[in-house]
């Protein structure tokens, strides 16, 4: 790591990525896109500067935590860190982190964030060993299922106690952030990691690694997020997170024909969907050709995954791509829910109709229950009730 070393978190056992290697790993990918000014030829043309991303850094304290709904378009980079606790009914570290991540914030230590924030968020969550020990009837203490392929997925890439999400407009001080807030946590060991990286986009959309659209039918306005994504009651303002790290076959889906690519997603590479109308527009499953077949074939991605077919809630999804060479690419699929079923039946419905199921591998897989909002008097996790 360049620069100043930062502390790694008491009893971790597994080191982070380090400012090297996500600079020639993922950034490479990345080709020039990044964040800043750069370049662009256009239709020949002589090169000419790009306009500059502006960063805006969304609130620390709130109802809800930041780099769920704020900011509304999600950074371009994100670097997501699983760990275990060990001693998972002891929580008290959660008061004096909030007030680590706010300090960052709000007075950035120039070792740490010599440019500012840039657009820097931090969002936490805690597994359902953890969460158990507070109360089994709480929400997030149920883990996820196993599904499809996941028997596949390494120990150590599955579940963990704690989620420290940190995005941002800069990749480089992601690592170093991640670090400072582990060293916060006492006896905090590393379990699994990844970054990731979004390409341009308005609001929740951008394209993931096969080239479509993703993040288009989520939820949208703030009674919309109140009824799919948050919590009431004594945990208002938490939600429940589902990460998914998911090996896809990129070379073997992009061989196929634009039109046959199109049938699998269900939608065209400019996001309209194959019923027809604006990307934005509700899928319609009972569209059909003249000869009676559907315009969104059976198997379609977005007919498998659709609410209308699950019966769900919706889920907001704020998903990365991630490249970590010798052909381990993909999506780090992130959504977030205010029940765990929104997310469990529209997995069985797509391990059990979804063609698109066939050009990916999970190898990581995680639930978290994001926590509630906090002030600077009302602390980070002050509304969990003490380990039962």
């Amino acid at each position: 790591m360049t620069g100043r070393q930062r502390p790694a978190a008491r009893g971790a056992n597994r080191p982070g990525p380090s400012r090297r290697a996500l600079f020639t790993t993922s950034l490479g990918v990345l080709a020039g896109a990044a964040v800043g000014v750069g370049v662009t030829t256009i239709g020949g043309d002589a090169e000419r500067p790009t306009p500059e991303r502006v960063t805006t850094t969304a609130a620390v304290h709130g109802v809800t935590q930041a780099g769920i709904d704020r900011p509304g378009t999600p950074q371009s980079f994100g670097l997501f860190q699983v760990a275990d606790i060990e001693h998972p009914g002891d929580v008290g570290f959660l008061g004096d982190l909030g007030r680590r991540i706010a300090a960052l914030i709000a007075d950035p230590p120039p070792d740490l964030l010599p440019d500012g924030p840039r657009g820097l968020t931090v969002t936490i969550g805690l597994g359902p060993r953890v969460i158990r020990t507070l109360g089994p009837r709480l929400p997030g203490a149920q883990a996820l299922p196993a599904f499809q392929g996941d028997d596949q997925i390494p120990a150590a890439a599955s579940g963990g106690d704690l989620l420290v999400t940190c995005c941002a407009d800069d990749p480089s001080i992601l690592p170093a952030v991640v670090d400072d807030l582990l060293s916060h946590i006492p006896m905090a060991a590393r379990r699994w990691s990844q970054f990731g990286y979004r390409g341009p986009g308005t609001g929740t959309i951008a394209r993931n690694p096969l080239g479509f659209l993703d993040g288009i039918s989520v939820p949208h306005t703030s009674d919309e997020y109140a009824r799919n994504v948050w919590l009431d009651g004594p945990l208002t303002g938490a939600t429940i997170c589902v990460v998914r790290r998911l090996r896809l076959k990129i070379a073997d889906f992009a061989a196929l024909p634009t039109e046959r690519r199109e049938q699998i997603i269900g939608r065209r590479l400019d996001g309209v969907p194959l019923s027809g109308g604006k990307p934005d527009d509700e899928v319609n499953l009972n569209a059909k050709h003249p000869d009676g077949t559907y315009l969104i074939p059976i198997d379609a991605h977005v007919r498998a995954a659709s609410p209308l077919r699950t019966g769900s809630h919706h889920m907001l999804r704020r998903s990365y791509s991630f490249d970590n060479g010798t052909g381990d690419a993909g999506l780090l699929f992130s959504s977030y829910q205010r029940d765990l079923r929104t997310f469990t039946i529209t997995q069985q419905q797509l391990d059990q109709g979804d063609h698109l199921m066939r050009f990916a591998v999970p190898t990581g897989s995680a639930t978290f229950l994001i926590l509630p909002g906090y002030t600077p008097t009302a602390a980070l996790g002050s509304t969990l009730p003490a380990p039962a």
